[in-house]
């Protein structure tokens, strides 16, 4: 650091140097001073402009090594190897669109069609990597992974389908959706700024890049490598082998239908059959335990934890759920991660299966079948009429209307929850 006396001879201001000296102003105190500072001391207007100047030079020659010290010193970015689903996605005709609307309202397209993917894949706890124009990029998996995160992409591929063409109800909107797994690195912070963004590397991208390219408005089309982790879980159609630009061998594509009406999550992703339980005989004579109070209606409320098979998630709870489905001869359901937040959807579930309502069906066949199924049983007229609006089938009259509170909504009671047993057991023999 430069004396002041040096300093001042080279701003060419040496007869300051005393002035300083007796005001106690060092090197060290020079950052601190302002303009009346400087002017008390008998500092010319003129040359505090000069000295100021000079003084905030001083400060960032003394700051920058520091600051690029510092720089250095932070832990660099590091990728890494993963596997990962990625969904890509575009706005089916906006080049059309482009060439006869007004810009400001292509804007506003394009801006919608953007907020319902974002909103649609944060529900699914996912992340938008990338808006490319009216094309939007998903990692599944990144920087958070998810033992379901090939369904989810699924899932959200057939929910944009229905959303994106609400948003345009007088001239409806369509989307198509291409999806990958594979492992890629990813990881790598590229460009700067506003344009920073951390980088993908592999050939999983491209892949859902190219199947989003061939599919047709307003459908999802997943690699060979993404229907294998799907099971039996959505009904599928196979497009046979695709010529991928880029590709050199043939790919395998699939055209997802709809979400299969499957028994048991569990099962239809172990379409093989799992291997006999051993060892856990304590655990499964305290579930019959509770299933035998539960029989006895001496549950207090609507839920009631069990803890063998809600402190392990994943396979070992649903292996304990099967081997005490097969003990019981009845049914065990787990719900997908984006149902957690409906406590009555394994039944709803089950009551779809046991009425055996299908995707194409009315309204009128639905109730239709519903009727059957209850007629079968001795369910009230008032039950009936539950059941109905716990589908969301639309009350024709052949059932009294409900008058009921929201908290009686939300729990049914355990009367219905054992005839919706006797309902599947009869339905399932």
């Amino acid at each position: 650091m430069p004396q002041l006396a040096d300093w001042l001879e080279k701003l060419g201001m040496s007869e300051y140097a005393e002035r300083f000296a007796e005001n106690g102003i060092g090197v060290s105190v020079l950052p601190y001073l302002t303009d009346q500072d400087l002017e008390k001391i008998g500092v010319l207007l003129g040359h505090r402009r000069k000295m100021l100047a000079a003084i905030a030079e001083l400060v960032g020659a003394i700051q920058a090594p520091l600051q690029s010290a510092l720089t250095e010193s932070k832990p660099q970015d590091t990728a890494e190897r993963r596997q990962v689903t990625v969904m890509f996605s575009d706005l089916v005709g906006s080049t059309a669109l482009s060439a006869r609307m007004d810009p400001e309202d292509l804007r506003e397209i394009i801006s919608g069609y953007q907020k319902c993917v974002a909103e649609t894949v944060q529900r699914f706890g996912s992340l938008v990597a990338k808006y490319m124009g009216d094309g939007v990029l998903v990692y599944f998996g990144y920087p958070q992974a998810h033992e379901d995160d090939p369904e989810r992409a699924v899932r959200v591929g057939l929910e944009l389908i229905g959303a994106v063409g609400e948003l345009k109800p007088d001239a409806p909107l369509q989307t198509r959706v291409g999806i990958a797994t594979g492992l890629v690195v990813v990881g790598d912070l590229i460009g700067s700024g506003a344009a920073q963004e951390q980088a993908m590397v592999g050939e999983t991208p491209n892949v859902a890049a190219r199947l989003q390219s061939i599919a047709e408005p307003n459908m999802v089309i997943i690699a060979e490598s993404t229907r294998k982790l799907l099971g039996n879980l959505f009904d599928l159609e196979d497009l046979g082998a695709k010529n991928i630009k880029g590709i050199t061998e043939p790919m395998r594509a699939w055209a997802v239908l709809r979400p299969a009406l499957v028994e048991s999550r569990f099962e239809a992703l172990h379409a093989s059959g799992l291997t006999e339980l051993v060892g856990r005989e304590e655990e499964l004579d305290l579930l019959l335990r509770r299933w035998s109070k539960a029989k006895q209606a001496k549950a207090r409320s609507c839920s009631c934890p069990v803890s063998p098979a809600s402190a392990n998630r994943g396979s070992r709870r649903h292996c304990l759920s099967a081997s005490l489905s097969n003990r019981i001869a009845a049914y065990a359901t787990s719900a997908p991660h984006q149902h957690t937040d409906s406590a009555l959807y394994p039944i709803i579930a089950q009551m779809e299966r046991a009425a055996g309502l299908a995707h194409g069906d009315s309204a009128q066949v639905k109730l239709d079948k519903l009727d059957a199924l209850l007629a079968q049983s001795s369910t009230a007229a008032q039950d009936a009429s539950l059941f109905a609006e716990m589908l969301s089938l639309p009350n024709d009259g052949r059932w009294p209307v409900l008058d009921m509170t929201s908290e009686q909504h939300a729990c049914p009671g355990l009367s219905i929850d054992r005839r919706l047993g006797g309902l599947a057991a009869r339905n399932k023999t």
